[in-house]
């Protein structure tokens, strides 16, 4: 189900407490657009200001402000170009967005684990592989000694769990309107094992908007890149990703790209290694 649909909210509730049925890549249609501003980091040093999935409707975006850099499109230099495969589903540097489907398209993490992190879920969303489930401790870590609580809200999808989620949306939605709120099977950053999607322990604002307010997104947004992650669907950037702002949604791909993404002002992971925009699927 769509993170964001409100009708449904309760019953997801209950399903990620049971750690089961989990849906939709973090990548689903708010029922607004009325995500609070978060400016974009400088081009000339990591972020130092300003966080569940998300491209449904057609009420404005808030334009950029006065202080926000456009991000450069320049793919990474030197070493980091050649580093990882950009499709190699066991690759740190992996790339699945509406262009780019899993291969295979079943691939299921051979390393899966439980990281030592504060869980709001069980079972199969409680799972990342294991160099992600291994930086998420760092990370969880160093947010909990700023004073900020930070649980682990979904990580690891199933394709088969993928593929009963999505047919629900189309059978009950159609095709087309399915395809703003879930990931198709095959399609999603869950899959991989690479991706999670963080909560503040409390439930405040869980896969809305306004969880890009709150402590937990705050301090990911401007720290996660010294653990290796990066907000995968920023703000302003769906046409690029395919997916509005999820500050709640984090990718791992490593503390040295994080951190040359944070200083070169660049924001996708699409615009970082240079490859095509994926707004909808081909």
């Amino acid at each position: 189900m769509c993170y964001n649909c409100r009708t449904s909210r309760r019953s997801f509730t209950a399903l990620l407490a049971a750690g089961v049925g989990l849906t939709a890549l973090a990548a689903c249609t708010p029922d607004t657009r009325a995500a609070s501003p978060a400016p974009a980091p400088p081009p000339s040093g990591p972020p130092t200001a300003t966080p569940t999935p998300t491209a449904a409707t057609t009420t404005p975006v808030p334009a950029p402000t006065a202080n926000e850099a456009p991000p450069s499109s320049a793919p990474p230099s030197g070493a980091l170009s050649q580093k990882h495969s950009l499709s190699d589903p066991t690759s740190q540097w992996v790339i699945v967005n509406k262009h780019r489907p899993l291969t295979p398209l079943q691939f299921v993490p051979a390393d899966l684990v439980q990281p030592k992190v504060q869980l709001a879920v069980s079972g199969e969303a409680s799972l990342l592989n294991s160099t992600t489930a291994g930086a998420a401790e760092k990370l969880f870590a160093a947010a909990a000694s700023a004073g900020v609580t930070m649980t682990l809200a979904s990580g690891y999808r199933s394709f088969q769990t993928q593929t009963t989620t999505y047919n629900g949306y189309v059978n009950t939605r159609g095709q087309a309107s399915a395809d703003t709120a879930s990931a198709r099977p095959g399609f999603s950053e869950h899959q991989t094992g690479w991706a999670f999607d963080i909560g503040d322990g409390g439930g405040a604002c869980s896969f809305e908007p306004c969880f890009a307010e709150q402590p937990a997104a705050v301090w990911a947004r401007d720290n996660a890149y010294k653990y290796g992650f990066v907000v995968r669907y920023p703000r302003m950037r769906q046409e690029v990703t395919g997916y509005y702002y999820e500050s709640w949604h984090l990718r791992f791909i490593g503390v040295e790209a994080a951190t040359d993404m944070a200083n070169r002002g660049i924001s996708t992971l699409e615009e970082y290694f240079g490859l095509e925009a994926a707004p909808s699927y081909q």
